[in-house]
Formats: C-alpha cells, structure tokens, sequence
C-alpha cells in the first residue's frame, strides 16, 4: 500500500490587474454577442439561426403539469374593527370600547386572541378611521370615548 497521496495542481493567482482585464474580456465579448442576437432580431431572423449553431443550455419544452385540485377557502375572520361597526349598526345606544369588546365576544363575532388591552387597541383604530374618512367613516364619535354607527356604516 502506497501512502503517497496525489498533489492537486498549483493554481495559478492572477494580479489584479489581469483579473480585471479578463473580466473586462468577458464582458465584452457577452456585450458584443447581446448586441448581434438583438441586431438579428430586428432583421426578423430567428435568434439560433443567426448564431448558425444551438443555443446554449437549450432543453426540450415542459410538459405541462395537471392544475392542483382547490383548497376549501376558509371564512375569513372578522376584524375588531369590523365586529365593532356590526356592533354599533345593531344597536341604538352609543357605546364604549370596553362595551363593545365584551358584546363583540358574547355575539361570537370576534375574541382577542389573548391581547392584554384590546379595548384601547379598538379605540386607537376608531380614532384612526374617524380621522381618515372623516364623514364617510363608519363610526361617529358621541362624546368623549363614547361611538355610535357613523353614514359609512
């Protein structure tokens, strides 16, 4: 048994320069092919004939794959803001935030998902709306932190 071990060839470095110089090269060399196949393209020949040889890395086309079969869509879940507007168009008396929250859970319409102040998060959202639409917003304030149906609703 031989414990010789077979050397790897010495690569060779280049300078800087020549890198630089040969990446150059190529780069011109792939500029100058770019701007035959797009010359040949307004002459009206095919792009393989004009090359006069295959293209490089050209397979056989695809076969095409059978469509997946659909998904169930699932119902899309109501937003607190959302729940919050059915809310109040359901009712006739303004309500809070707080109020709100615990009529939005007792109709199933919407449940926090384990935040700790989803009344303060609804109430920032409200302002937001109010602020952006203005008359054409679904909520209107009544008083202070008190909100009825707006017209958007």
């Amino acid at each position: 048994m031989s414990t010789k071990t077979k050397k790897a060839p010495k690569t060779v470095r280049m300078s800087k320069s020549a890198a630089r110089a040969d990446g150059a090269a190529k780069t011109n060399r792939a500029r100058k092919a770019a701007i035959a196949e797009i010359q040949n393209r307004l002459d009206g020949k095919p792009a393989d004939a004009a090359a006069g040889k295959k293209a490089k890395g050209s397979k056989a086309p695809k076969t095409p794959k059978a469509p997946k079969p659909a998904r169930e869509k699932k119902p899309k879940r109501v937003s607190a803001l959302d729940a919050a507007a059915q809310v109040l168009v359901k009712t006739t008396k303004p309500m809070r935030a707080t109020e709100m929250i615990a009529e939005m859970e007792a109709k199933g319409l919407w449940k926090s998902p384990g935040g700790k102040t989803p009344e303060a998060t609804l109430y920032a959202a409200i302002i937001r709306e109010i602020a952006a639409k203005g008359d054409k917003a679904r909520f209107k304030k009544h008083d202070k932190g008190v909100f009825v149906a707006g017209k958007g609703a």
